[in-house]
């Protein structure tokens, strides 16, 4: 992993606790494309399961992953798709 990816790794885990965190930086597949940069480490993947999100709805989990990474959303980072789960879901999955 990069340093932006590693500064994501470390923040989610940080707010969230999660059981299971996977950070995939897709950028390679946007090369050419508005936002993409030289290096890449400019379009994230994450799923992240965590306890901190049973009881919320989706778009208020991912209100709350882009609060814990608004400074990487605001330079670095110009795509993430998220999918957030409680570890219930993750295990009908």
């Amino acid at each position: 992993m990069g340093i932006v990816a590693d500064r994501l790794k470390a923040k989610l885990n940080q707010a969230f606790a999660p059981q299971q965190l996977d950070i995939n930086d897709d950028s390679a597949k946007h090369s050419g494309h508005a936002g993409a940069r030289e290096g890449g480490e400019s379009h994230f993947s994450v799923r992240i399961v965590s306890e901190a999100f049973i009881g919320l709805t989706r778009v208020a989990r991912q209100r709350l992953i882009n609060a814990a990474l608004a400074d990487e959303l605001a330079g670095p980072v110009h795509a993430l798709s998220l999918q957030t789960l409680t570890p219930l879901e993750a295990a009908e999955k």
